[in-house]
């Protein structure tokens, strides 16, 4: 009998026993997040202090929502990083469905935000209120991502709740590995920042 679990429910030992997934130890794996990162301009600048003002002058009324958080503060750091101009596209929750290899087990889910080049995965983006830890993500993001229909090449994924952002990367070659950076958080300057260059040092590297 096939299994079917729902992508919010999987954990990582699950992704691990059914898909092989490893995290990769080596400290040269994932420096893309924190090498090379592009300078911003003043312009830049401000603008992610107005994202971050927006968001601190609303989450004190209340917990911001799934729906917000994209609205608030995913929304305007895609623009500024240039995700919604050519050859970019974006589409929202996309339907995935991954098989383990005896066929017995499968892992439904929608993407919360998918940015497509060329019909290629490029980022995965998995939002989440603000109310939870943004590493609650993890492994429906990872579960996402290990459906790339582009395994040869590497693929970049970014959690995040509003206050906190975590990226990811994760490579399929021989066995699928991946790991994160840790939490960059909208409240500790200038970490905001950092987040808009990462996004753009992906957008530029995948190009």
């Amino acid at each position: 009998m096939v299994q079917i679990i729902p992508a919010r429910d999987i954990s990582l030992y699950e992704l691990e026993e059914k898909f092989g997934l490893q995290l990769a130890t080596d400290t040269n794996f994932f420096t893309e997040w924190t090498e090379n990162l592009p300078i911003l301009t003043d312009i830049e600048k401000q603008a992610v202090e107005r994202v971050k003002s927006n968001y601190l002058n609303l989450n004190k009324r209340r917990l911001m929502s799934e729906e917000a958080v994209k609205m608030v503060v995913l929304s305007p750091l895609l623009d500024l990083a240039g995700f919604y101009q050519a050859p970019w596209e974006i589409e929202t929750e996309a339907s995935v469905e991954i098989f383990a290899e005896d066929e017995g087990f499968i892992v439904k889910g929608n993407i919360d935000v998918l940015v497509i080049q060329k019909r290629f995965w490029v980022l995965v983006i998995e939002s989440k209120s603000s109310k939870f830890d943004v590493m609650s993500a993890l492994p429906q993001a990872l579960a996402y991502m290990l459906n790339n229909p582009n395994p040869a090449k590497p693929m970049f994924g970014l959690l995040i709740n509003g206050r906190e952002f975590v990226f990811i990367k994760l490579i399929q070659q021989e066995q699928p590995s991946y790991n994160q950076s840790y939490a960059l958080s909208i409240e500790r300057d200038p970490e905001l920042q950092q987040v808009l260059s990462i996004l753009k040092r992906l957008k530029n590297l995948i190009n």
